[in-house]
Parts: structure tokens; C-alpha cells; sequence
């Protein structure tokens, strides 16, 4: 099988995937809080917005058991398909949602269910992404492979950002919560239809097949995951909760942290995030070579002891001016956390045995992924209380940190 069509094949349903998932995640603070959770307290309508927001993370690991069942039952593929279609259809769908003003109740209802069936896709996604470049990886390059669907996130968020931001400069305010923020949602069709044939054209992983002609296949791969592999499941948890909050915080509540708190405007702030994804174009195959002869390990821990010793300077920092801003996301989010990213997809991977590799690294993953998805309610309560306090935000980023810190000293 073409090495570089596997690698298109998991990166491209790894873009459209997270291009729609944070494309809702820039909008919320832009947008769904004016149009669907309207308020007198513009905090309360922030909210709501948000609140949305995590529904999409706390649905991700329902979506990693049903996907990974299937995964590990019927192939990657098959998987990857459905997942491709749950996620792009339900965006199209939110371009064409009619507002509160329009519909009144129905419209929040039914953007949180479509915002479930994104955050169910996605649970299935990121998983079948990584076992599709890792499982069919040379030997010696798993961490490079590993790392190519890793770039899906940047590509994605920087797609979508900057469909945003360019259609927020040729746009009025009023034009831009008119139409102008449904452009991006739209487009996802057309993403679909490239992602689609270029997976249509790929095979099972050799990994994949070993244990098919083996007769070794899970009945129930969700089960014989908790049953023989929980202390990898918890040890996933674990190590993504640390950088999990950074994460959600520096590619999706920034926006609203820069723009309602610290009163910089929506062009900078997403000029900022912008830059930062830009950066982790570079740094993610970069580091994912490296992880392949200094170890995934050390680099998982350097850049949770470098995320630690920046907190509160990070904090500090973004309210300089915009420079500031711009410099600091470019670090933490471009190099530092993109180097434990890097890493993440493949070093999960070896946590499990190929029966139950699907639904085990999915499913660790994910249910991390849906507690810090809960942090932006957790950062807008916050901030209501304290401001945007370096203090506060650098310490509540230090806990979890130390959490991760101490369970990637026992890989």
C-alpha cells in the first residue's frame, strides 16, 4: 500500500475533523453567544455558549466505544468513514441553523444536538487517525508517522480561524453575525468529498489483519479494555489531563479571554491563535523525527516541566499588548505544547495490544478530552471572580500539570 496515500488518508480526515470540531470552538465566543444564547448578561450568554462547547467534549468518549468497537471489530476504515461523514454533516448542518431570534428555543436545542453528533464523531477520529499512520509505519519511524495526523489540529484550526478572520475583515459586524460566520460551516462539504475519496482508496492496516486471520478479534473490544488493559486507560487519562487544559485554553477560550478580558480585538486574538497553529505546522513532524531516536518519553516530560515554569509568565505576558500576545502563543502553543502533541498519538498507541488498540487509545484520550473540555465554564466563572488574574489562571494550569508530570516519570 502507498505510504503517502496513508498518510493524506489520516491527515485528511484528521484536518476536516478538527477544522469543524475548533471551527465551533471559535464561533462560540464570536458568535453562538449573541445568536442562540441571548442574555442580558453578555457573562451568562458566554456561558451557555460554552457550556455548549464541553457537551461536544463530554460526548467524544461515546464516540471512541462506538467507533472503537467497530475499529477493532470490523477495521480502521470502516471506522474512519463514518466519522468523516458524523462530523462534516453536522457542521453543514450549523451553517444553515436558523438563530433564537428566528426559531426561539429550538435553535439552542438543536445546535447542542449537532454539536453531539461533532464531539461523537470526533471520539472516534482521533484514534483510527493515529492507528492508520502508525499501524502501517515503517520500523523506526513510528513517532514521524504517528505524528503526520497530529497536524490536523493546526491545519484544521488554522483553516478555520482563518476563514474567520478573513471573512471578519471583509465583513461589518453586522454582516459578519448576519451570514458572514456560516461560510466556514458550509465549506465543510466540500472537505468531505475530497476526504472521503482519498480513504475510499486505502486498506485495512496490517495490524488490523494479523488479528482478523488470526481469529483473534475482540466480541466486545470496550470491555476486554477495562477488563485487561484499565491501568493503561487510567495512565492516558492521566497524562493528557496536564496538558489537556492548556490545550483548550490556548486554541479555543483565548479568544474570549483576549477579547472580553484583556479587551483586545477579535482580529488580533485571531491573528494570535493563527500564529501559534502556524508555528506547530513545523514543530510537530520535527519533533515526532526526533521521538524516533531521543524517545517519546523525555520529550513528553521536558515539555511538561517548560509548560509548568510558564504558567504564570504566560498569564502575564498576553496582557502586555498584542506583540506579546502573538510571541506567547507562538511558544507555548507552536513549540511546547505541539512537542508533547507530537508525541501523544503514538505513545498511547504502545499502551495497548493491537485487539483493543482502537477502542483503548480512544477511549483514554477522549475521556481526558471531555473533563478539560468542561475548562472554559470552569475559566469564565473565573474570570468573573477574579479578573484575568495571572495567578489564578497560571495555578489552576500548574495542578493539572503535575498530575501528568508524575505519571510520565512511571511510562
Amino acid at each position: 500500500m502507498n505510504k503517502i496515500r496513508i498518510l493524506f488518508a489520516s491527515l485528511s480526515g484528521s484536518v476536516i475533523e478538527w477544522y469543524d470540531f475548533y471551527l465551533y470552538g471559535t464561533a462560540t465566543g464570536l458568535v453562538f453567544s449573541f445568536l442562540f444564547f441571548p442574555s442580558h448578561d453578555p457573562a451568562v450568554g458566554l456561558l451557555l455558549s460554552f457550556a455548549t462547547f464541553g457537551i461536544g467534549y463530554a460526548a467524544r468518549p461515546i464516540g471512541s466505544i462506538i467507533f472503537g468497537h467497530f475499529g477493532d471489530k470490523m477495521g480502521r476504515k470502516a471506522a474512519l468513514i463514518f466519522t468523516l461523514i458524523g462530523m462534516g454533516g453536522s457542521s453543514f448542518l450549523i451553517g444553515l441553523l436558523p438563530t433564537y431570534e428566528q426559531i426561539g428555543i429550538w435553535a439552542p436545542i438543536i445546535l447542542v444536538l449537532l454539536r453531539l453528533i461533532q464531539g461523537i464523531s470526533l471520539g472516534g477520529e482521533w484514534g483510527g487517525a493515529v492507528l492508520l499512520a502508525t499501524e502501517y509505519a515503517p520500523k523506526g519511524l513510528r513517532g514521524l508517522y504517528g505524528s503526520i495526523p497530529q497536524l490536523g489540529v493546526p491545519i484544521g484550526l488554522v483553516l478555520g480561524s482563518l476563514s474567520l478572520t478573513v471573512i471578519s475583515y471583509f465583513t461589518s459586524d453586522t454582516q459578519f453575525l448576519a451570514w458572514g460566520w456560516r461560510i466556514p460551516f458550509l465549506f465543510s462539504v466540500v472537505l468531505i468529498g475530497l476526504a472521503l475519496w482519498i480513504r475510499s482508496g486505502i486498506e485495512e492496516t496490517p495490524a488490523f489483519k494479523q488479528q482478523k486471520e488470526a481469529g483473534a478479534i475482540a466480541k466486545i473490544p470496550f470491555l476486554e479494555t477495562v477488563k485487561t488493559n484499565w491501568k493503561s486507560v487510567l495512565h492516558a487519562i492521566g497524562l493528557k489531563i496536564g496538558d489537556g487544559f492548556f490545550n483548550v485554553f490556548l486554541m479555543s477560550f483565548i479568544l474570549s479571554y483576549s477579547t472580553v478580558y484583556l479587551g483586545y480585538s477579535n482580529q488580533v486574538a485571531l491573528t494570535a491563535l493563527t500564529i501559534g497553529c502556524a508555528t506547530m505546522i513545523i514543530s510537530i513532524p520535527v519533533v515526532g523525527y526526533l521521538s524516533d531516536y531521543i524517545g517519546r518519553k523525555l520529550i513528553y516530560i521536558i515539555g511538561l516541566i517548560l509548560l509548568f515554569i510558564l504558567s504564570i509568565p504566560y498569564f502575564s505576558l498576553v496582557d502586555e499588548g498584542a506583540s506579546w500576545l502573538y510571541i506567547m502563543q507562538g511558544v507555548m502553543l507552536g513549540i511546547i505544547w505541539a512537542s508533547i502533541f507530537a508525541t501523544q498519538g503514538t505513545l498511547f498507541s504502545e499502551l495497548f495490544p493491537a485487539k483493543v488498540r482502537y477502542t483503548g487509545l480512544s477511549f483514554g484520550y477522549q475521556v481526558a478530552a471531555a473533563i478539560v473540555g468542561f475548562g472554559p465554564m470552569i475559566w469564565t466563572t473565573m474570570a468573573e471572580s477574579f479578573g484575568p488574574s495571572p495567578w489564578v489562571f497560571g495555578g489552576f494550569m500548574m495542578g493539572g500539570i503535575i498530575l501528568s508530570f508524575i505519571l510520565s516519570l512511571l511510562l
